[in-house]
């Protein structure tokens, strides 16, 4: 099973040789790209009684309601921190980074891990190259048209970033949006390895003196059935001006 480590989005240096004025970033923000399982806080739910309670049960209950103030003030403190998560979409969760400026949605289920250079990354537990990403580092630029035309920043990115230079790629599509006043370009794209070929689709615009890029996929074979999930995905992405 290809793993998450081995997919697109992990090669930089060429892209960054590409635009000299990001290489300055390099040696911070990717330095390596290990994976660490990020810390998750998990509240277990008590199965409920078949029968009313007793008396002896009373401590018990108190314990519950307990938890469900405590869970009530956690969720009060995520809300306000830089970084949280909560539904949206039906089948899927909202993430809204306030800090970068940026929020997309993702499907429930995924999983949130670190990998050192990505800003943000979940992914699928059995499926690892159903995943998305997202990446944010500084440019000089102000608009994502500056770097080129559509096709020629997606070529770019697939070839020295979004894949390992020992796949084959091929872009299917690229095209330029314009959100809130801001240029996005989308493209969609396949990266070929010997045991296993990834569908992917990306997004990437220059706001707030940054580059973000926000990278979708899923395994060639499960495309069909993860497709329309995975344009929300991308569809979702929206920076806004900090």
């Amino acid at each position: 099973m290809a793993s998450l480590q081995n997919s697109p989005s992990i090669n930089r240096t060429p892209f960054l040789n590409s635009f000299p004025q990001l290489q300055k970033h390099h040696a911070v923000t990717f330095s390596c790209c290990r994976r660490r399982l990020s810390l998750l806080v998990r509240a277990q739910q008590l199965p409920p009684s078949s029968t009313m309670s007793s008396p002896q049960d009373r401590p018990g209950r108190r314990q519950v309601l307990a938890a469900g103030i405590i869970a009530s003030w956690v969720s009060l403190v995520n809300q306000n921190s830089v970084s949280f998560a909560a539904e949206n979409k039906k089948g899927f969760i909202s993430v809204v980074d306030k800090k970068d400026g940026y929020s997309f949605l993702y499907p429930f289920g995924w999983q949130e891990i670190v990998i050192e250079g990505q800003d943000k990354v979940f992914k699928d537990v059995i499926e690892p190259l159903e995943n998305v990403s997202v990446t944010v580092f500084p440019t000089n630029k102000q608009d994502i048209r500056e770097f080129g035309p559509p096709k020629e920043v997606a070529e770019t990115l697939i070839k020295k970033v979004l894949a390992p230079p020992s796949q084959k790629t091929k872009l299917i599509e690229a095209t330029e949006n314009d959100i809130d006043g801001n240029a996005y370009y989308t493209f969609e794209f396949i990266a070929q390895a010997p045991n296993y070929t990834r569908h992917a689709l990306s997004t990437v615009s220059i706001v707030n003196g940054k580059f973000y890029t926000l990278t979708t996929g899923a395994n060639e074979r499960r495309w069909d059935k993860m497709k329309e999930k995975l344009h929300s995905v991308v569809d979702s992405f929206k920076i806004s001006n900090v």
